[in-house]
């Protein structure tokens, strides 16, 4: 039955990897002498100064190499059992041509180049993506499963939190909001393997960044505001944020989000079912080291969910001359009645 979850998920994502529109040359891409995209090229900047975020992102690999793993013990073993075994995949942008492992842990030794592009259940879930080096002083890497499958010891959940992934977990993680066309958590949706569209918009100033799973959409408001206190605007699923720069750092944080406590899709913080509280509040520090490369440290502090704040890393590459497709997904779709996935289910 977990297996048929995994199919839902992938079901989901892989039509859309495989229907993007035509490309379109971008003239302000920077490019070497035969057309090829120059993904170290210099960070490009707004007319303030600031770095410019702005672009069409996928998901990147940056964690460490197999059998180098903390947190979970066999994070993504367990990761490959449940979605089905990973295969080769094609080389990467850039010209990268060490071959594609499964999904963070795979890839070659950390400071290689590789590629990384995830099969699960036969499927190919996304375009191969040049691989980042790892970091060994950065925080632990988020993994799509678990989002402490990189951390030493795993994620500090508190027993309200570790009863309630067990119970998740126990129910073949049926109510993840990604099978069930419902909005996700920020480290789902950041690591998904459709693309996410930054955008910036003014008046008022903000940035809107555009996911292409399940057409999510967060707004960050840029205009000065402080943070609302917790409890003060009406809770949603992406939650109240903020930004502002320190430095090259674009800082945003979230709070006022709905909580695992609002119903069973909500407070997914990845897909094992790690939850997070309507007490969570998210702080994103975002970086654009070089033209291709978006680096984002998120801390999650929430109390109730876990015994301390923790901070995970996900990196991501851009993905120059793409458009998004749309992404259409109603949460009262019928996938999981039709391949019997609920129990009970005789139609």
């Amino acid at each position: 039955m977990k297996k048929l979850i995994v199919v839902a998920v992938v079901a989901a994502c892989s039509a859309s990897v495989a229907a993007q529109w035509p490309k379109i040359a971008d003239p302000t891409v920077p490019r070497d002498a035969k057309g090829g995209i120059n993904y170290d090229a210099p960070t490009p900047r707004t007319p303030d100064g600031k770095p410019d975020l702005s672009g069409i992102w996928m998901r990147a690999e940056s964690g460490p190499p197999r059998g180098n793993r903390g947190g979970q013990g066999a994070g993504r073993a367990g990761e490959a059992g449940r979605a089905g075994a990973a295969a080769p995949a094609t080389p990467a942008n850039g010209g990268q041509n060490a071959t594609a492992q499964p999904e963070a842990g795979g890839g070659p030794q950390p400071g290689g180049g590789g590629a990384f592009a995830p099969v699960r259940g036969g499927v190919s879930l996304e375009p191969t993506t040049g691989r980042f080096p790892f970091d060994p002083n950065g925080p632990p890497v988020a993994t799509f499963f678990e989002a402490g499958g990189n951390m030493e010891g795993g994620l500090p959940y508190t027993k309200w939190a570790s009863d309630l992934k067990k119970a998740r977990m126990d129910l073949k993680d049926k109510d993840n909001p990604d099978a069930n066309c419902m909005p996700m958590g920020f480290l789902q949706f950041h690591q998904q393997p459709q693309p996410r569209k930054i955008m910036n918009i003014s008046n008022p100033k903000s940035l809107l960044v555009e996911w292409e799973a399940n057409y999510g959409l967060w707004h960050i408001y840029m205009d000065g505001r402080k943070l609302p206190p917790q409890g003060e605007p009406q809770p949603w699923w992406y939650g109240y944020s903020v930004g502002h720069w320190e430095g090259d750092t674009l800082v945003v944080e979230t709070n006022n989000l709905r909580g695992a406590e609002d119903g069973p899709s909500d407070g997914w913080l990845d897909v094992n079912g790690s939850p997070y509280s309507e007490q969570a509040k998210f702080t994103h520090r975002i970086r654009r080291p070089t033209y291709g490369h978006l680096q984002m440290d998120i801390t999650i502090e929430d109390s109730k969910a876990y015994t301390k704040p923790f901070t995970v890393r996900i990196d991501q590459r851009i993905a120059p001359d793409q458009e998004m497709i749309e992404f259409i997904c109603n949460e009262n779709q019928q996938f999981r009645r039709r391949i019997k996935v609920d129990e009970g289910d005789t139609k």
